[in-house]
């Protein structure tokens, strides 16, 4: 990092920095994108701080959006892509803000640099040296920080779970002291700080939310897992951290981790204790799937999401059997549609258990795969729309209530789930004849 650094910036945002330069206005490219160009990450944003006015930008470039402009920032829409252009901010309205005073108002140091292609780097508060040490420090007092912005208590957590960054003592120490203000943050903001800290490479980074009294406020149903003790030959860790290695094991995917991260947050409600000492957790995937909807409702998870990863939650601790008519028999109940995936789940929630049984539970999964991909492969029965005879067949045939031809379709269902050779349309034709005779003599 020694020496003059350039970056180079897409067409559009050096079109947006000229543009405003060639008007007399300051413009400069600043925060996380700067940071990331540094690292050798692609941006997922760029951002523009300027000293005109939105007023001025709104007059300068052709289509404008007014996504934030109580705190003069509007985007500038350009070759379909969006970019935000603040004005610059500082402590006092009476003086007339710098660079500078912009960046002193920034969350921390390694996001607290501007960049200009003939000025090149402007880092008034160290952040190229931070970032060398791989150290999230606060620009100026992290209490000052915090209380401006509560979010960027979890955003610590979040930067040193997607860039390995250690967290600076006095930033850990402020967020001790002011953990409660997460408190004042909305729901949608806390759920999108998880999920990133969440699907990084570093999702044990949870302990430190726990360790600086965070995770109680975000999610305390989680919280109360580590509190809750694994008595049983199958488990070595608590709750908490059996979920935490189940999450580690599984890919970086927004899903599957949340499916991971409560997949057991019922147990500490149904958790039993018998007269030997081993403890049970009965009934903790239903319990589960109650807290989990909750907990994805309050934090205003997209409903697409959330049936998801509750259908998983619910199915995660279900026997199946390394035989073809018990894996027909779960895909049947599960959905085709899920149930590859929750055999990653099932095979994340071994690897958070007792190693002594891993290589044994892990051979009968495999198994199970196998089984399944050879079925769909072979075009087996494995959901009711495959069935040979379907609901207009019946209509055809006479059958005029809803509810009776599914009924005779799940019947069949089941006939052929047990007897594969049986979903032909005419195998499945005489079955209903069958069954309508039945149905007449009676």
């Amino acid at each position: 990092m020694k020496g003059k650094i350039e970056i180079n910036m897409p067409k559009d945002v050096s079109y947006i920095i000229d543009t405003l330069n060639n008007r007399g206005f300051k413009a400069y490219i600043v925060g996380g994108c700067i940071r990331d160009a540094i690292l050798g990450k692609v941006p997922a944003d760029w951002d523009v701080a300027t000293d005109a006015q939105p007023e001025d930008v709104k007059l300068i470039f052709d289509k404008i959006v007014e996504t934030g402009i109580k705190h003069g920032t509007v985007t500038a829409v350009i070759n379909g892509c969006n970019y935000e252009i603040t004005t610059f901010r500082a402590p006092s309205s009476a003086k007339i803000p710098t660079i500078k005073d912009d960046l002193g108002l920034r969350d921390f140091t390694i996001n607290a640099m501007a960049y200009h292609p003939e000025e090149g780097i402007i880092d008034p508060f160290l952040g190229m040296q931070d970032m060398e040490k791989s150290v999230i420090r606060a620009v100026g007092s992290p209490e000052d920080r915090f209380h401006e912005d509560p979010l960027r208590m979890l955003r610590a957590v979040r930067l040193s779970s997607t860039l390995g960054f250690e967290i600076d003592r006095s930033v850990l120490s402020a967020i001790k002291e002011n953990c409660k203000l997460i408190e004042k943050v909305s729901p949608e903001r806390i759920r999108d700080e998880l999920s990133k800290i969440l699907i990084s490479d570093r999702p044990k980074n949870f302990l430190v939310l726990r360790e600086t009294g965070l995770l109680k406020y975000v999610l305390p149903e989680f919280d109360i897992c580590f509190d809750t003790g694994q008595n049983h030959p199958y488990h070595v860790y608590n709750v908490g951290m059996h979920t935490l290695e189940t999450v580690s094991n599984i890919e970086s995917n927004l899903v599957l981790r949340w499916t991971m991260l409560l997949h057991d947050i019922g147990k500490p409600v149904v958790k039993t204790t018998d007269q030997n000492g081993t403890d049970h957790f009965y009934g903790h995937p239903e319990e589960s799937v109650n807290i989990a909807d909750k907990i994805m409702k309050r934090l205003r998870f997209d409903n697409k999401t959330t049936n998801k990863v509750l259908r998983l939650i619910k199915h995660h601790d279900r026997r199946i059997e390394p035989n073809q008519k018990s894996v027909r028999k779960a895909v049947s109940i599960i959905g085709k549609d899920i149930f590859p995936d929750l055999l990653k789940v099932q095979e994340a929630d071994k690897k958070g258990q007792n190693p002594q049984y891993l290589d044994e539970r892990l051979k009968v999964l495999d198994e199970i795969k196998d089984i399944f991909f050879n079925l769909e492969k072979e075009g087996q029965i494995l959901n009711l729309k495959d069935l040979a005879l379907n609901g207009n067949d019946l209509l055809a045939m006479g059958f005029e209530q809803s509810r009776e031809i599914g009924i005779i379709l799940r019947e069949l269902y089941n006939i052929v789930l047990d007897n594969p050779e049986m979903n032909t349309k005419e195998k499945l034709t005489e079955i209903v004849e069958n069954i309508r005779k039945k149905s007449f003599k009676t």
